[in-house]
């Protein structure tokens, strides 16, 4: 089911897999688990391990907005945990 929350066992997994190279990106996915890692559904977490799949510099371009979404990554799911990603720190 897509729309299930992913277990400790996936959100782990999915953890590891987020790990990046540049220091940059790890700011915003540790900021990103820490705000939605209760509630990411199984979709959620598909979309995320699609972003996973560019390189770090193509990525952090994505997260600061310099480049679009193209081709196969352009689709609802991850424009949605894009727009999470890129949230900036909450005020106060």
């Amino acid at each position: 089911m897509p729309d299930e929350h992913v277990d400790e066992r996936t959100l782990s997994r999915l953890k590891w897999r987020c790990r990046r190279g540049l220091l940059e990106n790890d700011l915003f996915i540790d900021r990103f688990f820490s705000r939605h890692e209760k509630e990411l559904t199984m979709r959620d977490a598909g979309a995320l391990a699609q972003l996973m799949t560019l390189t770090d510099n193509d990525l952090l371009d994505l997260l600061l907005g310099r480049t679009q979404l193209q081709g196969e990554l352009n689709e609802p799911d991850v424009r949605r945990v894009l727009a999470l990603l890129r949230q900036g720190p909450q005020p106060g």
